[in-house]
């Protein structure tokens, strides 16, 4: 894109895909966070007006998935001051409306922070995040679409699917294998990714299909799209019922 481009373009609104580095198993890239989040944001911006697609940031907070070789962290608070600078500076340029895309897990805590606290400062600056689109994914689906730990998993079935629906020339399928660990149901142990896998993957990626990969990149595009046309819609003012 030039300068011309964007003068030309009639955009009012961005959209920033979030991701990190590390590894995701012998079968997946690096950069499969990244990916993922990058190609939601060019297939919503496809289809609505006026969104401009920024530059992906590809490093997150990885330290939990550090005891594999080569994860390239940022601390929190590194995240969230990126995050924040990266809002004043839309803010600046009067673009007030910015969707961010997160494929990382251990960005959600910086991503919330730095949101929630720009917002108070600058209310006039309008930000929604779909923060996990694993969850969501699975959330849109039917429950049976996947077979084991409901897709779930650091390269597991629904990632894996993802990446071969999105990138299937980065995937390695003879190389692919998790673990699917013993966790308790609804407190949260606080883990370091050895502790989980030896193979950099938890959940089940031999699992893992083209056609599933699709049915999660379609129903989330169509779920962002209708999103962002319905708070076109209405300025996304949120709307209140007395």
């Amino acid at each position: 894109m030039t300068a011309h481009d964007l003068k030309s373009g009639g955009y009012d609104k961005a959209v920033l895909a979030v991701g990190s580095t590390e590894s995701h198993g012998e079968h997946l890239p690096y950069g499969t966070d990244t990916l993922v989040a990058e190609h939601l944001a060019e297939a919503v911006a496809d289809r609505v007006e006026g969104l401009l697609v920024l530059p992906s940031l590809p490093f997150g907070m990885s330290v939990h998935y550090a005891s594999f070789p080569v994860a390239i962290t940022l601390t929190t608070e590194t995240l969230i001051r990126v995050l924040r600078e990266v809002l004043e500076s839309l803010l600046a340029h009067g673009i007030l409306k910015l969707l961010i895309v997160n494929g990382h897990d251990g960005n959600i805590p910086a991503i919330e922070a730095a949101t929630r606290e720009f917002r108070v400062a600058h209310p006039e600056m309008k930000v929604a995040v779909l923060e996990a689109w694993w969850v969501t994914a699975g959330d849109l689906l039917p429950e049976d679409t996947f077979e084991a730990w409901g897709g779930l998993g650091h390269g597991g079935e629904g990632e894996t699917s993802m990446m071969l629906a999105v990138e299937p020339g980065l995937v390695d399928m003879e190389r692919a294998r998790g673990v699917i660990p013993e966790l308790p149901e609804h407190v949260q142990l606080k883990w370091t990714f050895d502790e989980l896998t030896p193979y950099a993957a938890t959940g089940d990626p031999t699992l893992a299909t083209a056609e599933k990969g699709e049915m999660m990149r379609d129903a989330l595009v169509d779920c962002l799209v209708s999103f962002i046309e319905e708070m076109d819609g209405r300025d996304w003012m949120i709307e209140r019922k007395v």
